[in-house]
């Protein structure tokens, strides 16, 4: 890898809508872009709560709505499969993620994987707290799930998962998808096409002062 590949730094969880959304156009941009992505699973709802946000089922009954709405369009719009009310939304995706950290320590191909889990949640109605699922998704997407799962307590992935959520606190994330290319933050999968034209570019970023 040279120092011209772009790098995006992607936070998001398995039961992020809008990770899932994005998911595949994502992978699509790096292709296009030859982009590398660093994943960065976080605690959504603790994210939710330092940025003043609300889990859905506590948003205002107008927010609620319109956002099924969105989910229609998009869904469209993707051309992907989406279930509006998914049978285990929201699911603790704790464990998924902690395993994923553990593929990416491994040095593991990992871009099939995350999406297959965030299509388990939103299009699948698959239970992604359940180890089994979680085995049965690594294993369909090239990774070892049973080993991978056996390294879920260790106490370096826990550590890691919590400092993940903590990083993307301190960045000032309320949300995801989150994606950061040279310290230039974007969020939400609508902002893909921004996030493209910048890396193809190569304009300076825009960053707060």
């Amino acid at each position: 890898m040279t120092s011209q590949t772009p790098t995006i730094e992607y936070y998001f969880s398995f039961i992020s809508l809008w990770s899932y959304v994005g998911s595949l156009e994502l992978q699509a941009l790096t292709n296009r872009t030859n982009a590398q992505i660093i994943y960065k699973p976080v605690d959504l709802l603790a994210v939710f709560a330092a940025g003043g946000g609300k889990p859905v089922k506590e948003r205002p009954t107008q927010r609620q709505s319109y956002r099924l709405i969105e989910m229609q369009r998009w869904r469209q719009w993707r051309n992907i499969p989406l279930v509006l009310h998914p049978k285990h939304y929201p699911a603790d995706p704790t464990v998924g993620h902690r395993l994923l950290l553990a593929a990416l320590d491994e040095g593991a191909d990992v871009g099939p994987f995350v999406h297959a889990a965030l299509k388990a949640v939103w299009a699948d109605e698959l239970d992604i707290a359940n180890s089994e699922t979680l085995i049965d998704l690594a294993n369909r997407t090239g990774l070892d799930g049973r080993r991978l799962l056996d390294r879920v307590d260790e106490q370096e992935l826990k550590d890691r998962e919590l400092s993940l959520t903590t990083e993307a606190i301190n960045r000032q994330l309320f949300g995801a998808p989150f994606y950061f290319y040279k310290e230039e933050p974007f969020w939400g999968q609508d902002r893909l096409d921004m996030l493209e034209a910048a890396i193809v570019s190569g304009r300076t970023a825009f960053l707060t002062d």
